[in-house]
């Protein structure tokens, strides 16, 4: 019993009330394994470690019945809990800095006598707030042709293609039967007509059988999955041959290879916190690695698309297309946008990075995997 907790003080440390777990005892989703010499509910480091977990989801808003399928679930251990648990948390920061950043623009807005019309009130609040980096897209997202190359090179002959957080489907190979899989409701509205057929669905789990396709795909997505792991090793899973274009964070002084993140940004890294590194993300699909250079007209506005264009930046509708600047927050973009200006302004960026325009590519840490 020396291991073991009591009800009172697990009620304490979780900051509950002892008749929650009372009632999470008698639905069996947390069971206590064992008794007092007084007969009092007693909790194993196992006990503990399955309610944090059922805490962590219901304070996400979850609901007992889901949460009971969720960590009921034979095939999670604890480190998949934690890595979900860590998506949905991120993925409510996000929502919640955006919210921030409405906010703030509806404030700045009335202070000019303007009113938000009510449609816009109500999306500041609602799911397709989050989503509103996605109908930015079409503004500054496009296909960049000597990186799409360097993609479909890699599918190889593959006939038959899944593309995996397909949003737009910007990347999507021509003369091949493709199908794609998009959880996001915005994005897969946005889709050209001719687009291939989209199906509302997560990476982490595939509704296709073993082997059902010649390749998997995923363009610039994997830093939105709950579960980076996971999803590629259900596109393994699923295809014979996977190919993903990510990002490295994990090699020696990444932060400082963009001029952007190094003198602006910091707060990138902590978006990259426990973000596995290349070599597991590689190992996930049992493949490569290869680096892939940014053009200086890259025509995709990506994150880093404009390492040499800098006045890009400035632009709220290419920061808009980019979640990287709403999951930072809008404390953080704003004080790095009037930094870069006032640098632009003084010819402070122009001599600190004077080398860069007798570049035509930079190697600014993407990397496509291929298996």
């Amino acid at each position: 019993m020396e291991e073991h907790l009591t009800v009172g003080r697990v009620a304490e440390l979780a900051e509950v009330s002892v008749r929650t777990l009372h009632h999470y005892d008698e639905i069996g989703l947390v069971r206590s394994s064992a008794r007092t010499a007084a007969g009092y509910r007693a909790y194993s480091p196992a006990d503990v470690e399955r309610l944090r977990e059922v805490l962590g989801y219901r304070r996400l808003g979850i609901g007992l019945r889901e949460i009971a399928d969720l960590v009921g679930d034979p095939a999670v251990d604890a480190v998949a809990h934690l890595r979900r648990l860590r998506g949905l948390l991120l993925e409510q920061r996000a929502r919640a800095a955006a919210t921030v950043t409405a906010i703030d623009r509806e404030l700045a807005a009335r202070a000019k006598g303007i009113r938000t019309p009510p449609e816009e009130q109500l999306k500041m609040l609602g799911a397709q707030l989050y989503d509103s980096i996605g109908s930015a897209y079409p503004a500054t997202r496009r296909t960049e042709p000597r990186i799409a190359a360097k993609v479909w090179d890699a599918l190889a002959d593959a006939r038959t293609v899944l593309n995996v957080g397909a949003g737009t489907g910007s990347y999507e190979p021509t003369g091949r039967d493709v199908i794609a899989v998009e959880p996001s409701a915005v994005m897969r509205a946005q889709r050209p007509a001719d687009a291939a057929p989209c199906i509302a669905a997560a990476a982490e789990s595939l509704p296709f059988e073993d082997k059902s396709f010649d390749a998997a795909m995923a363009f610039s997505t994997v830093h939105h999955w709950q579960d980076p792991i996971a999803g590629l090793r259900e596109m393994r899973r699923v295809a014979r041959r996977v190919v993903v274009f990510t990002y490295d964070a994990s090699s020696p002084g990444w932060l400082q290879r963009f001029w952007l993140t190094r003198d602006y940004l910091p707060e990138f890294a902590d978006l990259l916190v426990d973000w596995p590194s290349l070599a597991d993300l590689t190992e996930a699909i049992g493949g490569r690695a290869e680096p892939v250079l940014v053009p200086w007209d890259c025509a995709d506005g990506f994150f880093e698309a404009h390492w040499r264009r800098p006045e890009a930046y400035l632009d709220e509708r290419v920061r808009r297309a980019v979640s990287v600047w709403t999951r930072v927050g809008p404390e953080a973009e704003q004080r790095a946008v009037e930094e870069l200006r006032d640098d632009l302004a003084s010819g402070r960026w122009a001599e600190r990075n004077r080398d860069l325009v007798a570049h035509d590519a930079a190697e600014l840490g993407l990397r496509l995997l291929v298996a």
